[in-house]
């Protein structure tokens, strides 16, 4: 188990659904909540991956898993997965709300389509997700969902405009519902990575800096602590020291400065 989950309260015997949960950080999820004896769903759009997980993660914790291949980009998947699920009979208590991708480059210099996917994944189908299965833990009065935001919906960040403005709103949307569903027993947690040794770069059509490069974490420390984060109740967490400096310097520094600093990070 990891550190950053010893002493932490155990979720086993829930049922988890895990999105984007074919790579990068849906792997860590899925392994971290297996071994604490948590039962899955996994959901992503390729289906061979997630096949071979579930079946390496039946072997070696001995835990229910489901797979439901979906592209969630697609208007109304939300809907067709609460459905799917519905008819399996598989109530979900853990939400973990994490697919989603970037996209690297001038705005204009990107195709509106594209964009407005990204968005469509990382603004609507999370929302529409919270809703459905949110709507159903608070009628039980007990779940628990992790929303995927990011260290760049702190700032506006040039090149990635539109990519951290989808996580400003992830991250602003999870720390109202916190206050929002506590009362009806619903925790609420908001995980907010740095740049993670992910295939983000890849599918964001990005190549890291040297200085971003020094700054990546792996994927399974982050994983961690927003499982952590979401057992002891937090709002947010910003994954690793240097980030978690990162967010608090910009409490201090101007929005024009925030802007300079993150070009001269990320790179052109």
């Amino acid at each position: 188990m990891s550190k950053a989950l010893e002493g932490v309260k155990s979720f086993a015997g829930k049922r988890a659904l895990i999105t984007g949960a074919s790579s990068g950080l849906g792997l860590e999820f899925a392994d971290l909540l297996a071994a604490q004896k948590v039962n899955l769903v996994l959901a992503a759009r390729r289906l061979e991956p997630m096949e071979k997980l579930a079946a390496d993660l039946r072997r070696k914790y001995r835990v229910d898993v489901l797979v439901e291949a979906i592209d969630l980009a697609s208007p109304g998947a939300a809907d067709r997965l609460k459905r799917s699920l519905d008819a399996k009979s598989a109530p979900i208590d853990i939400l973990v709300n994490n697919a989603g991708y970037g996209l690297h480059g001038d705005f204009l210099e990107t195709a509106i389509e594209r964009t407005v996917d990204m968005i469509q994944l990382n603004i609507t189908a999370l929302t529409e997700l919270t809703y459905l299965f949110g709507r159903d833990m608070a009628a039980r009065r007990s779940g628990h969902i992790l929303l995927v935001a990011s260290l760049l919906g702190f700032q506006a960040v040039p090149s990635y405009a539109a990519y951290a403005a989808t996580k400003a709103y992830v991250l602003a949307f999870g720390e109202a519902l916190h206050d929002e569903l506590r009362p009806h027993g619903v925790v609420v947690t908001s995980l907010c990575p740095g740049h993670t040794a992910t295939g983000f770069d890849a599918a964001a059509g990005a190549t890291a800096s040297s200085l971003l490069r020094l700054l990546t974490m792996k994927p399974r420390p982050v994983a961690a602590s927003g499982i952590a984060a979401l057992s002891k109740g937090r709002a947010t967490v910003v994954a690793g020291l240097a980030n978690k400096m990162v967010a608090l310097s910009n409490r201090l520094t101007p929005r024009s400065m925030q802007r300079a600093t993150m070009r001269k990070i990320i790179g052109p």
